[in-house]
């Protein structure tokens, strides 16, 4: 008799900000997506039921904009179910901040936008974490996000930036934060210009210069995420 197919859930808040190569480890692992699609209206379930994880993709919402996107709290439900039940969850930038208040931090606005591609460096926890020991101490990531996060209480840092102190964190030994992003394709990279161009002209930056970079760090960011998202999978 064969094995059930496996299924974890994804929460994705807009279309441009998809698996990326999250995809592709999941595939290999014979496991399968279920998506919540926020952006088209879907309904985000009550219960984790039969999904053996959550992910929760990134975004331009804000975690403090709950009276203006309702089913963030209905997010914030689900990821504590997920926790109180120890399966996995992934928060890549936007779910960051999401796994990050549910776990009680506060989420609030930066002093500064943190976009384009900038180092991130890991900390000596990373070092013998399950999903980042054996990943070089500093690397280049992109970075998209406006608003950042306090260390949840009993979670362990694992990342910072010149900008950001908590880039990364793994709460107990299967949920993970991270505020950057390991997952983008370069057609990713290329719709989020696109599509946020007018705040990458809101805060001065060059949208082309975006693209062009991340054919020099792509290679190596692939080649971390899929070592990282390999290793949470096999969580799952």
């Amino acid at each position: 008799m064969e094995n059930p197919q496996k299924h974890v859930h994804v929460l994705q808040h807009h279309d441009c900000e998809n698996l990326g190569t999250i995809a592709q480890a999941l595939q290999n692992a014979g496991v399968s997506p279920r998506y919540t699609r926020t952006f088209e209206g879907q309904p985000v379930p009550k219960q984790m039921g039969d999904t053996v994880g959550l992910i929760i993709m990134g975004g331009p919402q804000s975690v403090y904009e709950q009276k203006k996107f309702s089913y963030l709290r209905d997010e914030l439900h689900l990821i504590e179910k997920a926790i109180q039940q120890a399966k996995p969850v992934l928060g890549i930038c936007l779910g960051s901040q999401l796994l990050a208040s549910a776990l009680g931090a506060s989420v609030y606005p930066a002093r500064q936008k943190e976009i384009g591609w900038n180092r991130v460096t890991l900390t000596d926890i990373a070092a013998i974490d399950p999903l980042f020991a054996g990943v070089p101490k500093s690397f280049t990531a992109l970075h998209w996000h406006g608003d950042i996060f306090d260390l949840p209480r009993g979670a362990a840092s694992l990342a910072s930036s010149a900008l950001t102190a908590h880039q990364g964190f793994r709460y107990g030994k299967n949920a993970y934060g991270l505020l950057f992003h390991i997952e983008v394709t370069l057609p990713q990279v290329r719709k989020m210009v696109e599509t946020f161009s007018g705040e990458l002209q809101a805060a001065g930056l060059n949208g082309a210069a975006i693209i062009l970079n991340a054919h020099t760090h792509l290679g190596q960011i692939q080649k971390i995420g899929q070592g990282v998202f390999a290793r949470w999978v096999a969580q799952l």
